[in-house]
């Protein structure tokens, strides 16, 4: 699948390739080399953790680098008062009747726990481009929909990180 990604996107997911190149690499093959030194590696845990952690790496390397080369740009400009990307909306949520603060972000970085919703998702999708005052029919499924009311948009930090798979 094509990931969008934003060019902060690309940035930190080109600083975690560099990390897990030179510094990640290099500490799992000093393991590897010193668990192999204990001895028998057919009954050496510590060498079978040692080359797991060395696969997992590679393997992150190689999904990040393939997230690279397929991805689509997007970009994360908008109006200062439209919810866009990396903007921090403030929704009433008329069936709790409560108001919650959510950022938007690209899918790799959602995560519910933290307030970050994709623009993926069925609410980022409706409220996308809305702006303070509208009322937005969010249609979570076919059996369920609900009514939000953008109620402020502010400017949010990129402080977060890429998701991990």
């Amino acid at each position: 699948m094509r990931e969008k990604l934003t060019k902060s996107d690309i940035q930190k997911i080109e600083e975690e390739i560099e990390h897990r190149k030179v510094v990640v690499r290099r500490e799992c093959l000093e393991a590897v080399k010193e668990a192999r030194a204990h001895g028998d590696l057919s009954e050496n845990f510590e060498y079978h953790a040692a080359k797991r952690e060395k696969n997992l790496n590679e393997s992150r390397i190689r999904y990040l680098e393939n997230m690279l080369k397929s991805a689509i740009i997007v970009s994360d400009v908008s109006n200062a008062d439209e919810v866009g990307l990396n903007k921090a909306i403030t929704l009433y949520i008329e069936e709790d009747e409560e108001e919650e603060t959510y950022k938007l972000v690209t899918s790799i970085r959602g995560n519910s726990m933290h307030n970050m919703i994709s623009t993926e998702s069925p609410l980022g999708k409706a409220i996308m481009h809305h702006k303070v005052g509208d009322r937005i029919l969010v249609q979570a499924n076919d059996a369920y929909s609900y009514y939000v009311v953008v109620r402020k948009i502010e400017e949010a930090g990129d402080d977060d990180e890429i998701r991990k798979f």
